[in-house]
C-alpha cells in the first residue's frame, strides 16, 4: 500500500501556523475526493490596484486563475532572490510541469488544516503540484504572497530535511526584504501574512542576514524532529 507523506514546514516556535506538503497515496489524512474536488474547481480572480489581470492571463492561465497570485509572480520575476522559485512555479521543477495554484478555504480539504498558511500537494498519478493558499490571506499585500510562494516553490518532492526548511524560511525572508525595499508601508500591513514574514524578518536581522537565528529556529523545532538534516538537493550542512 502506497504511503502518503505530510511535510509540516512550519515554524511554530516564532509564532506561524503550519504549511503542510501532502503528497497522495492511502493513508488517513486528507480526503482524496475532495482533493480532487478542489483542484477541478475554478479560481476567483481578484484584482489588486492598478494590476490588469487580464493582460496577464494568457502568461500564467496554467498556473492560476486569480489575478492576487499572478501579481505576486510578477513581483517574483521582478527580483533576482525569488527567479529560481518563480521558474520553479512556472514549470522548472521536478515534474516539469506549472504548479497550479489558487486560494482556498482549507478546511473544506480537511478541517485540522483550517488555520494552516498552505497546503502544498502532489498528485502522484498526473505528477503536478499544487499550491492551496489559505482564504485568509486573499487580501495580503502581493508582496507577502509573492514570499510565502517562494518558499514553497523549494518543496518538490515527497523528502524533505532540516536543510530544506532552513533555505526555504531564509529564501521567503529574502525576498520579503527585497520586495518592501520598493514599498515599505507594507511592513505595517493589517494581515496575518505580514506578520509572519515580519517575524522571518526580525530572525534574519538578528542573525546580520545569515540564516544563523532561521536555522536555530528549524533545528529546535518539536514539529521537524523526525527530519534528517539532509535531503536531495539540500546536502550541504552550511545551508
Amino acid at each position: 500500500m502506497k504511503l502518503k507523506k505530510f511535510i509540516f514546514i512550519a515554524t511554530v516556535l516564532i509564532g506561524f501556523c503550519p504549511i503542510v506538503n501532502a503528497y497522495v497515496g492511502s493513508e488517513p489524512g486528507i480526503d482524496e475526493n475532495k482533493m480532487q474536488s478542489v483542484s477541478e474547481k475554478k479560481g476567483f480572480s481578484v484584482n489588486k490596484p492598478d494590476f490588469d489581470t487580464d493582460a496577464y492571463s494568457k502568461i500564467y492561465k496554467k498556473v492560476t486563475k486569480d489575478g492576487a497570485v499572478m501579481q505576486a509572480l510578477e513581483l517574483m520575476n521582478s527580483v533576482n532572490i525569488s527567479k529560481y522559485s518563480y521558474r520553479a512555479l512556472m514549470g522548472n521543477n521536478l515534474t516539469q510541469k506549472p504548479v497550479k495554484i489558487e486560494f482556498r478555504n482549507l478546511s473544506e480539504i480537511n478541517p485540522e488544516y483550517a488555520s494552516f498558511e498552505a497546503l502544498g500537494w502532489k498528485d502522484k498519478k498526473k505528477d503536478r503540484l499544487y499550491i492551496f493558499i489559505n482564504e485568509k490571506h486573499r487580501n495580503a499585500p502581493a508582496e507577502a504572497i509573492a514570499a510565502l510562494l517562494a518558499h514553497e516553490a523549494i518543496h518538490q518532492d515527497e523528502i524533505n530535511s532540516l536543510n530544506e526548511e532552513t533555505f526555504a524560511w531564509t529564501l521567503e525572508a529574502g525576498t520579503w526584504m527585497k520586495l518592501a525595499e520598493k514599498n515599505s508601508s507594507v511592513y505595517n500591513h493589517p494581515s496575518s501574512l505580514v506578520t509572519r514574514e515580519n517575524n522571518l524578518k526580525k530572525l534574519f536581522e538578528k542573525g546580520d542576514y545569515t540564516n544563523k537565528y532561521i536555522k536555530k529556529a528549524v533545528y529546535t523545532n518539536p514539529g521537524y524532529k523526525n527530519l534528517s538534516t539532509r535531503s536531495p538537493g539540500f546536502e550541504d550542512e552550511n545551508l
